[in-house]
């Protein structure tokens, strides 16, 4: 079954893509929940004609994401935490206190375009995460956990 994704899709796509998947999941999932439309003929020439409008906006926002990426490049994020024996934490270090990090620093971006590598972050140390910024745009982000005292 072929359909037209009206919103970003975890682990099936974005926004306006045209996606193939199976009877059931579009009929009972996709479609009642206005996560899409089913790609007739017509609504495909629809989609064209507005993705052929839209092109150039499209380009200004992945110019300014390009942009924020950079910014955040160069950032030195340290998220302060508490620590017990050794280096181990008292619970963990995840995508939310990254995003609250980087708000501190003048970016509000997220916690859902925000994945750390590894999952969540237990011990202290030196860690990656990949922040989406656009379908496009995305940035690796070297971040730091220390002791909090």
């Amino acid at each position: 079954m072929e359909l037209i994704l009206k919103q970003d899709v975890e682990n099936l796509g974005f926004k306006d893509d045209i996606v193939t998947v199976k009877n059931g999941y579009g009929r009972n999932f996709l479609i009642p929940k206005g996560h899409a439309v089913l790609a007739t003929p017509s609504a495909k020439k629809v989609l064209t004609e507005n993705l052929r409008q839209r092109a150039f906006k499209e380009q200004k926002i992945v110019d300014d994401a390009k942009t924020i990426a950079d910014q955040i490049k160069d950032l030195e994020i340290k998220i302060p935490s508490k620590v017990g024996d050794g280096d181990k934490l008292f619970g963990s270090v995840n995508n939310i206190d990254l995003s609250a990090a980087l708000e501190k620093a003048g970016h509000n971006i997220d916690k859902k375009f925000i994945t750390v590598i590894g999952g969540n972050v237990k011990r202290l140390g030196k860690y990656n995460s990949v922040i989406r910024l656009h379908r496009e745009v995305s940035v690796d982000l070297e971040f730091e956990v220390i002791s909090e005292k």
